[in-house]
């Protein structure tokens, strides 16, 4: 909002107290009924809130937006602290020293059990609650909970259940959208491959893009029933669901033709490195990831809903997966403004104000879709609304980082020694069962 000059300003307040005056009576000061209905309408007028997340830049501007929204309701004021991309760096000397910040965004739902174990966590008031109730599906009130009791709130998403695509690759090799797994293995990548362009481009030269890989067609082949199960580890990564979905995977892996660069190519490639090879160098066809490749692919040259395409993942077998990342809001110091700014974040009108900023997603089900500015974004907050109790979390994310989210080890370490060597899927069960164990008991 554009501000008035100081000389303005000394001017407009004269007129309004000359004003105030005229219209009041000498017995009943004007400012009396003004202050009792600003109180009211301010409920939390005079209270500071400190809120830490790891967004920067683009974010960090989307979400302040949201916390003005929040201060013009309320009354409050909030500040903002950017923890880096290490919440953990960042929280765990605050926690020690005694001064947390009132609200903290956490950037998996794992360290809301980690957080709660420390007793670091507060439990979401029942105004809170009573927003998760209305907004979400049961098992996002789950995936915030740790001992029976309540403590976090997803309040932001990303949509990790999407293929891209290249659309000239697909005019040239005469390829249409894939509905089903066998369609993509059997036809649209057979007949790019068969046309001389590499149908998938993988930056798996970090674990952590297989394992988005992995939780797509486990969660679509063995069901959400099983992926919960596997993701708690109340069955062993021996179990033949696995196995199942690994065969799938092989089908990739097991093609030199079908990946740019073959293994040794693949594993040398990072993030967002696949992006550009498919819209920047154009030479390959696909890259499967999250709705957050659009940056990437404005940077590469390409326009998103022209060049750049989307489909959704698959399906592999009953189910259409639906596979979210995302951040959590938790309660470091409880007040009632810490709980009321998580009531405002996981209610419909706090979420319908992010979704009007780009690069948001809301978990939300009773977010309006005909918020979001643009038809992509639409697209996926539609999928994720109409598959409704089947959605999921991001696996790996919700295992001990130990086995889930560390560069070099667990999962992330065996699923490229996957990529390497696709015909040995019994020895990298075992593997992946061992770590799973070890890191799931500590």
């Amino acid at each position: 909002m554009r501000k008035l000059p100081p000389l303005k300003i000394g001017v407009a307040a004269a007129l309004a107290l000359a004003a105030a005056a005229c219209s009041s009576s000498p017995s009943e000061p004007a400012t009396t009924g003004n202050a009792a209905a600003s109180a009211e309408a301010k409920p939390l007028a005079g209270t500071t809130i400190e809120v830490a997340a790891k967004w920067t830049g683009d974010e960090q501007a989307s979400f302040e937006k949201v916390l003005r929204a929040f201060e013009e309701k309320t009354g409050a004021k909030v500040t903002y602290a950017s923890t880096g991309e290490d919440t953990g760096a960042y929280l765990g000397p605050r926690i020690e020293g005694g001064n947390p910040p009132d609200v903290a965004i956490l950037p998996q739902p794992g360290l809301v059990q980690q957080y709660a174990d420390q007793s670091a966590l507060k439990p979401l008031a029942p105004e809170v609650l009573s927003q998760i109730d209305q907004n979400y599906t049961p098992y996002w009130k789950e995936l915030g909970s740790a001992g029976g009791k309540v403590y976090g709130v997803l309040v932001k998403a990303a949509h990790k259940s999407l293929v891209w695509y290249r659309q000239s690759a697909f005019d040239d090799a005469g390829v249409q959208e894939a509905a089903t797994w066998d369609d993509l293995i059997g036809k649209t990548a057979q007949t790019l491959a068969d046309s001389g362009t590499a149908p998938f481009a993988l930056c798996a030269a970090s674990g952590w893009t297989l394992t988005d890989l992995f939780e797509n067609v486990y969660l679509s082949s063995a069901g959400p029933e099983n992926y919960d199960k596997l993701a708690k580890h109340e069955i062993p990564w021996t179990d033949p669901s696995v196995t199942t979905a690994l065969e799938k995977m092989a089908q990739i892996f097991g093609k030199k033709d079908f990946m740019l660069g073959g293994s040794s190519g693949a594993l040398q490639t990072d993030f967002p490195t696949c992006v550009t090879q498919v819209y920047g160098q154009k030479k390959a066809a696909m890259v499967v990831e999250a709705d957050f490749v659009a940056a990437s692919v404005g940077q590469s040259g390409a326009q998103v809903g022209e060049e750049a395409k989307i489909m959704a993942f698959p399906k592999v077998g009953d189910t259409a997966p639906v596979v979210l990342g995302g951040d959590v809001g938790v309660v470091m110091k409880d007040s009632k403004g810490a709980q009321a700014l998580l009531e405002f974040l996981a209610s419909k009108e706090g979420g319908e104000v992010w979704a009007k900023e780009p690069g948001y997603l809301s978990p939300n089900r009773n977010v309006s879709p005909d918020n979001y500015p643009n038809e992509l974004t639409k697209k996926l907050a539609e999928t994720i609304i109409s598959s409704g109790e089947a959605v999921r979390y991001d696996m790996s994310d919700l295992a001990p980082s130990a086995f889930g989210g560390t560069d070099g080890k667990g999962e992330w370490k065996q699923l490229q020694d996957f990529l390497r060597n696709p015909k040995d899927i019994k020895g990298i069960q075992e593997k992946l069962e061992a770590d799973a164990a070890k890191a799931y008991t500590k």
